[in-house]
């Protein structure tokens, strides 16, 4: 009964004093809103990268050659169509007997192209690749066929399209199978149309034009090793099973080491990461954001709690005869404590419901901006942030409160 007075007193306390009230919870309001505003587009932005990862298949590997430890070296490298992978390398991935538990390798060789049909025409991707690559990254066909071993054999001039290259080169309902598209003003014929994927972070896969590898290396882009052998730009190895990708991580780069006749003391030429470890480094990247901005926020939060003890020491010194009185009365030193601890907090919490109210709404106004990107508002965002408002307001109403407590009765009634 105490306590619902003391909070009928608090609020009335709170009304009289309508505009103070508003501009002393103005820093609270703006730092849970801004917590929970961050917080909800850090979540989001964490299952955003998850899905982009598991779009580019199930548990897969990646190797990367890795030509110098010079940034400007490598992409001149890159440029030239060198590389340190080869299809032999590739091959010997593929070898259960070499790397246990995997469930399919792929060579492939990747370039920017022009793509071109009639009047028509954008730069897509183009990735010369073998048929097992539809499986390893779970490509659909949904007219038409995916390439086979006869085309790689023949290395014919044969493409898969994906729906951006579909919708930019061909009119609407027109079919674009048998029909010829030129790849570097080279003529090949579309045998295949790819399912809707949408993009990611690392490529478009709507936007893509898929051949045999060989064809590739015929007629678009020789790549070679620096021994002169074929080479590839990226192999792609996709364990059996979720839990044994750090095994095939270690027999790949045994295998590869081995090949590249690579000395305990020399450094790798190459690279191979696993889905899990590039989502490792993209979420402990996305973490510091987040906490970074939330720490920022919280700046706004401790500034919310100094302005509510200033506020609050004012209202003990307005009040002073009031408390006076209220001793002289009976009331003990832990009531005075109740019922200005109750005021402070009672502000804050005020304070923060309305800051949750508009960190939702900005995080859910955010996330209507992108079809693709969702901000992820949880429970535990909005009870954390409740928490923290009534630990601010508890903690900048303590001394306030244990200062009027103290008053004595008597120089508070004569208290002018």
């Amino acid at each position: 009964m105490i306590l619902i007075d003391n909070l009928r007193g608090a609020l009335s306390a709170l009304a009289s004093n309508k505009l103070r009230s508003v501009l002393t919870m103005l820093g609270i309001i703006i730092g849970v809103s801004a917590v929970i505003s961050l917080l909800s587009i850090g979540q989001g932005v964490e299952k955003f990268i998850n899905s982009q990862f598991n779009a580019l298949g199930t548990n897969l590997l990646f190797a990367f050659p890795r030509l110098s430890q010079s940034g400007g070296a490598q992409f001149i490298a890159s440029a030239a169509s060198q590389t340190t992978l080869t299809q032999g390398d590739a091959r010997a991935l593929a070898d259960p007997l070499l790397v246990q538990d995997t469930a399919g390798t792929v060579p492939a060789i990747r370039l920017d192209a022009l793509v071109r049909f009639g009047n028509s025409k954008l730069i897509s991707t183009v990735r010369g690749v073998t048929p097992n690559y539809a499986g390893v990254r779970s490509l659909k066909t949904i007219s038409g066929r995916f390439i086979n071993d006869d085309d790689g054999l023949a290395q014919a001039r044969v493409a898969v399209i994906g729906q951006t290259v579909l919708n930019e080169l061909f009119a609407q309902d027109a079919s674009p199978l048998d029909r010829y598209i030129k790849v570097n003003d080279i003529p090949f014929r579309v045998i295949g149309v790819l399912a809707e994927r949408g993009g990611n972070q690392f490529s478009n896969d709507d936007n893509q034009v898929i051949v045999p590898i060989s064809t590739v290396r015929v007629y678009l882009r020789d790549v070679r090793a620096r021994s002169g052998l074929p080479g590839v730009t990226t192999i792609l190895i996709q364990s059996a099973e979720t839990g044994s990708s750090e095994a095939v991580k270690t027999d790949a780069i045994n295998v590869l080491r081995d090949r590249h006749n690579i000395s305990y003391r020399n450094e790798d030429d190459f690279g191979v990461f696993s889905q899990s470890d590039l989502l490792s480094t993209f979420g402990q990247i996305s973490a510091a954001i987040t906490i970074f901005l939330s720490a920022i926020a919280g700046i706004s939060l401790l500034v919310g709690g100094i302005g509510v003890m200033n506020i609050m020491l004012v209202t003990v010194t307005e009040r002073t005869r009031e408390i006076g009185l209220r001793k002289a009365i009976g009331a003990k030193r832990r009531d005075i404590l109740l019922q200005f601890l109750i005021e402070a907090m009672t502000l804050s919490l005020l304070g923060g419901a309305i800051g949750i109210a508009i960190g939702v709404g900005s995080a859910v106004g955010i996330s209507s901006l992108s079809n693709q990107f969702q901000a992820s508002i949880s429970l535990v965002t909005i009870l954390l942030a409740t928490g923290v408002s009534a630990a601010v307001g508890l903690a900048a109403g303590l001394y306030p409160a244990m200062r009027a407590a103290r008053l004595n009765p008597i120089d508070a009634l004569r208290y002018e």
